[in-house]
């Protein structure tokens, strides 16, 4: 039995859920790496980094589309081997791109929720010096 769709459903479901899908593959693989510490945080991350594959995604898709160019075509090629159609050879190639344009969210948004954690108890200036300092330290490093 088919799944028929709408024309106005089919193209939704490709606007919206390759890169929702997206976004949830990257949180899956951050859950992996740098674990929540309460369901507060795991949802604020899961939304964040699927926001960020939703918005960063399709950018980072069409940079290496320009840039290499050659990549999608051979990944059309070899769906239509497989006898598929060639708009999922290009999903082969965009949907780990666009995986990995919401991977840095997950871990720039888990460091930094553990960072200010350590500093729970202070104000906003000495905050700001704990960041300069880190800043300084950094470049001293490099």
């Amino acid at each position: 039995m088919a799944i028929e769709t709408t024309a106005a459903g089919g193209a939704l479901i490709k606007l919206f859920g390759i890169p929702v899908l997206a976004g949830a593959a990257a949180t899956s693989l951050g859950f992996m790496f740098m674990w929540p510490k309460n369901k507060k945080e795991a949802f604020t991350r899961f939304f964040v980094s699927t926001l960020s594959s939703i918005m960063f995604g399709p950018a980072l898709v069409v940079a290496v589309r320009s840039w290499w160019p050659t990549l999608f075509d051979n990944a059309k090629d070899v769906a239509v081997l497989y006898d598929s159609d060639p708009a999922l050879g290009f999903l082969f190639i965009a949907a780990p791109l666009m995986v990995a344009a919401g991977l840095p969210a997950w871990w720039v948004l888990g460091a930094t929720v553990r960072w200010l954690d350590k500093r729970r108890d202070k104000d906003i200036g000495e905050l700001a010096r704990d960041a300069a300092a880190v800043v300084k330290d950094v470049r001293g490093g490099l």
